[in-house]
């Protein structure tokens, strides 16, 4: 039994008052002290202290309209230009608006009391208190599809390989048009980043590569290289004396995907591992529901996705991602130089080397436990 000291070895609260001249790494540190605000300066604090630490793998999953609100410019860019974010699972439509920014197409502020019927009228779209050109929607279909029926994209591949070309092009329209440092997908082709989608169908890009299909488009969206990629990234990671890490923002069917890696890992493929290091979400899902967007990292070890003996280095934030993922990027980027850019797109063939040896191991040593065994003969 812990004895009555043991509770009360955390610091006294006694914080400094606020002067107006705190940099964001001393407000956090100094009046982020309890209930939420607390746990985000525990996020804070893990993301920056362990989770970037060179030999850790750090994975993000995004899903909420974070890229029409400018977080992938404010935010997410300069993470990924500092070596924070090493690959990323996001749904399909945060990558659709990214690219709206990049293509130089308008988004604007507006208010979420507007009436929508007087909106549809005008051809205006919202996005909460986001309002954007219906024109903006078909243009960028149009740059979605005319790139997509390229050669290069006339065969099945992984969206990691998909988004990668999509923002190759995306830089290079950039670059005519003048702007940079608009798209994350054109920065992670830049810094190496893969960007999947857990579900390829569910978003605006999906919708126009499915109408290319029934015009004779060979492409196709190859889900368990998705599946098998992911998992390499994590095995590679552990295998080669690092730690994997998860920042999810949001939940979702990104956030089951960049878990289940350790699920395929072990219960599939049959590879001893035993989960995540680290685990750091910002959401305003509550786990009673029984949802997966807010099933706690102690639930997680229930199904393999979170290593038991690392539950202390995991934290979750109910805050809003608007409010909490920017504040976390200011901590790091303020408190951590940045990492060498471990460029894993480039290194999925050494990755995939690693899962596949291991999995054929591991089904080996199964087959050869599994083999009956002689019975002797007796004379």
């Amino acid at each position: 039994m812990p004895a009555r000291e043991d509770f009360l070895r955390g610091p006294r609260i006694d914080p400094r008052p606020i002067t107006g001249r705190e940099t964001v790494p001393e407000l956090v540190d100094n009046a982020f002290l309890a209930y939420n605000a607390g746990r985000l300066a525990d996020g804070c604090r893990l993301f920056t202290q362990l989770m970037l630490e060179d030999a850790v793998t750090v994975g993000m999953s995004l899903t909420g309209a974070m890229t029409p609100a400018g977080l992938g410019m404010s935010t997410i860019i300069p993470m990924i230009e500092a070596g924070f974010i090493d690959w990323i699972v996001s749904t399909g439509a945060n990558l659709y608006h990214d690219a709206h920014f990049g293509l130089g197409l308008a988004m604007h502020k507006g208010t979420p009391f507007a009436n929508d019927v007087e909106l549809r009228e005008h051809g205006v779209v919202r996005i909460y208190d986001v309002f954007f050109d219906y024109e903006v929607l078909l243009s960028t279909d149009a740059y979605v599809r005319q790139v997509s029926a390229r050669p290069e994209f006339q065969r099945s591949m992984s969206t990691a390989e998909y988004h990668y070309l999509l923002g190759g092009f995306i830089l290079e329209r950039e670059q005519a048009l003048g702007i940079s440092r608009k798209s994350l997908l054109g920065v992670a082709h830049e810094c190496g980043v893969p960007i999947y989608t857990s579900s390829p169908g569910d978003s605006s890009i999906g919708m126009n590569v499915a109408e290319q299909a029934l015009a004779g488009s060979r492409l196709r969206f190859d889900v368990s290289a998705d599946v098998n990629e992911t998992s390499a990234v994590v095995l590679h990671a552990k295998r080669h004396g690092g730690k994997s890490g998860v920042l999810i923002i949001g939940g979702g069917s990104p956030k089951n995907f960049v878990l289940q890696t350790e699920p395929q890992i072990q219960e599939v493929l049959g590879i001893a591992e035993t989960g995540h290091d680290y685990y750091l979400q910002i959401t305003d899902a509550r786990p009673d529901t029984g949802g997966l967007s807010g099933a706690t990292p102690s639930e997680a070890v229930s199904w393999g996705k979170v290593d038991p003996d690392r539950l202390p280095e995991t934290v979750v934030c109910y805050v809003d991602n608007t409010v909490g993922f920017p504040i976390l990027a200011a901590y790091a980027l303020a408190k951590r130089g940045p990492r060498r850019l471990k460029r894993l797109y480039h290194r999925r063939e050494e990755m995939m080397r690693t899962l596949t040896e291991a999995y054929h191991q591991a089904k080996a040593d199964r087959d050869a436990r599994a083999e009956p065994k002689p019975v002797a003969r007796t004379p």
